[in-house]
Parts: C-alpha cells; structure tokens; sequence
C-alpha cells in the first residue's frame, strides 16, 4: 500500500510528493529495501532510491535503515524523494529571476506575485521552472533521463511573493526536504487581513482538507482523518481598525495554510478572493468607504501574503543560512495608503 504524503507543500496549491509513505503486505516476502522501494514507485529509478537511501532519508518506523535492510511484513517505510518525473515538456525561458542567494548547491529566489511556480493547470509557460531552466540551461521532457530539472523543494501561490529555496544538486534537494519533513527551516510570511483581531498575537491548530463543496478551496476540520494537522502562529504588527497587518510563522507546510487559518478565524486575506477577501468585511457603508476600499482592491489586487523570511540549513557546510525579503510595492503601497486613511478617521 502506498500513501502519498504531501507533506512538503506550503501556500502552494501543488503537491510536490516528496515524501512517500509504504506500508509493506502482512505476506511480504524477504527482499531488500531499495528493490521494494523502486518496485513501489512509479516514475522512478533503483538509483534514485539508493540515493535517497545513502543520504540517509529512508526509515523503517523511526530507524534510518542502509540498502540492504530486508523488508519484513507490516514495515512502514517512510522516505523522501527529490521529486516526481515531470508530465510536460520543461522548455527554458529568458525570464528574469530575482535572485536573492546562489551557490553551487543552492539558490534563494524572491517570486513576484503573479508568477506560476511550475508548469500545468494551462499554465505551461512563463513559469518559475521555465525561468530557471533558462537560467540554468537544462531542457527536460517527459521522458527524459535528465533529472535535473527536480529543482524545487517547495512552491508558493501564483498571487503570493516571496522566497523561496531552490536545489540545485539531487543530493541538495534531499537534504532540503528532509528539513521540511522534520519542520527545520524557517518560514514568516507578512499579511494582510480583514478586521482587528482581539489579541496581539496567537496560534492556530487544526486539520486542513479540501472543502467538499470546492475543490479549489481548503477548510478546517476537527476530524484528523480529513486532512493533515496544521500549525500557524501570528503576531499583530499594526493596526488599521478595519484590517490588520500580521506575521505569521508556519510551523507545518499545508495548502493555503495561512489563507485557510486567517479565514478561519474570521479575519480573511486581503484581496483573497477564494477566501472571502474580495467582500468588504468591515467597515461602514458609506459610498466613499466603498469607493477607498474599491481603490484598494486597485493597488493590491492579489492576497495580501508575502513569504517574507526564510531559513534553512545549508546542505554541505552545515551554515545556517537566514533571508529577508523586503514587502513588494503592490503590499507596501496598501499599507501607506491606509496609514494614511485612518489619520482622517
């Protein structure tokens, strides 16, 4: 039996499968793991999994076994694969990147609100893939024996900016994920919301799964077996009366996390259009309120979330490695521009 764990997804609406879960049959036969693994495994090689194995990604419970572990019967196998063989064509582009870090292993970008991380959904160009297939000179298809287009450990929203940690090696792409899997980098966003919220800061806990009257939207429940747990925690940075600057910490990477908890709570994304934040939330009802928040709508006309801080252990020295990313202007001028309003109030 096989699941797959979605555990390294973030504001992103893709899954990235880098982290699998086996279950083996109560009649399993001996054979070993890395046989096991890659028989399991569609889109993959033998040599792909006796990396991941060397690396030391692949567990037995919560043992790190070698390769020539003997699979018994009812082991649970978890482990962490780079990335999935891609189902289009990676054509590189000449786009420009917004390279915030680069060195032989790694890369930070800070993505634009607006840009596709990768390719599908009819958006198969002008993605952050194309970008970096371009920036790097790889071209992948779907067949192709060249694996090292599997770049990316994690993805962002279309409309979310930000940073985000590229891979630029198989072995650095391993090594970033298994610290995504054991909640080891760091990740604040800066958003934001509708309303005052009633304390400076708090946490918010919960199952995050698809709403089954919207495919395209996430909802929390109580039930544990309809999603996967979730973790955010927020912290007022200044209010406005009727919206709400916050910084939020990730503690999990689930879909549309911090849309889905700040709309749990009441308190929408700014602009979230899936979420409610395209409503006027609070507020009066005066035309020239309406109009202000029409103007608004304007100059930021995306969610209001940006990935502003990342850090992470760097896969080969061991260096901690921390980034900012200053607010984009379309949120910076958002800001100014009620700033501005609630001095005439």
């Amino acid at each position: 039996m096989i699941d797959e764990d979605d555990l390294v997804k973030d504001e992103g609406g893709e899954e990235m499968y880098e982290h699998f879960r086996l279950v083996a049959d109560k009649g399993q036969e001996a054979v070993r793991i890395d046989k096991f693994i890659s028989s399991h495994q569609e889109r993959t090689s033998r040599h792909r999994v006796q990396l991941a194995i060397k690396a030391g990604f692949v567990r037995v419970g919560d043992k790190v076994v070698k390769a020539n572990y003997i699979v018994r019967p009812n082991d649970v196998i978890s482990f962490v694969m780079p990335y999935e063989r891609r189902g289009v064509e990676i054509l590189p582009e000449d786009i420009p990147l917004d390279i915030v870090y680069e060195d032989d292993e790694v890369m930070v970008i800070n993505k634009a609100a607006g840009m596709v991380v990768h390719p599908g959904h009819g958006n198969y160009s002008g993605t952050l893939v194309n970008a970096l297939a371009g920036y790097l000179g790889i071209s992948q298809g779907p067949d192709a024996e060249d694996e090292r287009m599997g770049v990316l450990v994690h993805r962002i929203d279309k409309d979310t900016s930000g940073l985000l940690v590229v891979a630029k090696t198989p072995e650095a792409q391993l090594n970033l994920a298994d610290q995504f899997f054991v909640h080891s980098i760091d990740r604040i966003y800066t958003a934001v919301v509708w309303g005052n919220l009633a304390e400076d800061e708090g946490t918010v806990e919960g199952t995050i799964g698809r709403d089954p009257n919207d495919r395209l939207r996430f909802r929390v429940y109580d039930d544990p077996e309809k999603g996967k747990w979730a973790v955010t925690h927020w912290k007022v940075l200044e209010r406005f009366g009727f919206i709400t600057v916050v910084e939020c910490r990730l503690e999990t990477g689930r879909t549309h996390q911090i849309r889905v908890h700040m709309s749990s709570l009441g308190h929408p994304l700014f602009a979230d259009e899936r979420y409610g934040g395209m409503e006027i939330r609070q507020g009066t009802i005066y035309a020239k309120y309406r109009q202000f928040i029409q103007n608004c709508f304007a100059i930021c006309p995306r969610q209001a979330l940006h990935a502003r801080t990342l850090g992470f252990t760097h896969p080969k020295t061991g260096e901690r490695l921390h980034f900012e990313a200053p607010l984009p202007d379309d949120m910076s001028a958002l800001i100014e521009k009620w700033r501005a309003y609630v001095k005439t109030l």
